[in-house]
């Protein structure tokens, strides 16, 4: 490939298989390994990673999205959907659409005693506010042009008064 070829594939090619993973563990119910396809590509508002949770743990916590909308596409393995608190089994070639609101909280639970692999999608909203069910906290979360992050996890039923802390 010439110079301008090569410099396209790397902003606008990944092959999940090449991609460094990075294990994030949380003992006892999560344990995946992700690899963040979307880094340093050419792309602005979609996000994706392929990630491989092993047997009989979870690979986030029970959540759902107020701005963001996600699919999944299992690529090989056995587990379920928690989803509007429903447990909906999962096979390879299932793709999963997940728009955001409060009606799907969700979460992928690898209840098999094999890996289970998927390819995550993602728009990436910003400002994003993510709730949890099951600790009644959230995050909320903005990204400036520039690069710089705000971003604050809380519980829904510490409330400060719009006044607080103000002269």
């Amino acid at each position: 490939m010439n110079d301008a070829a090569t410099a396209l594939r790397q902003k606008l090619i990944r092959n999940f298989r090449d991609v460094a993973a990075e294990r994030e563990v949380r003992e006892p119910l999560y344990d995946t390994v992700c690899a963040r396809l979307g880094r340093g590509t050419a792309a602005v508002e979609l996000g994706a990673c392929v990630d491989t949770v092993a047997p009989g743990k979870r690979a986030c916590p029970y959540h759902f999205h107020h701005a963001q909308e996600e699919l999944f596409v299992v690529i090989d393995g056995h587990g379920s959907l928690r989803v509007a608190d429903e447990l909906l089994p999962l096979k390879p070639g299932d793709v999963v659409f997940i728009p955001p609101g409060p009606d799907y909280p969700h979460q992928i639970i690898n209840n098999s005693d094999a890996p289970l692999t998927y390819l995550s999608i993602s728009t990436r909203d910003s400002p994003e506010i993510v709730e949890y069910p099951d600790s009644g906290k959230y995050y909320a979360m903005a990204a400036a042009a520039d690069g710089r992050l705000f971003d604050a996890i809380g519980r829904r039923d510490a409330r400060v008064d719009y006044w607080d802390g103000e002269p």
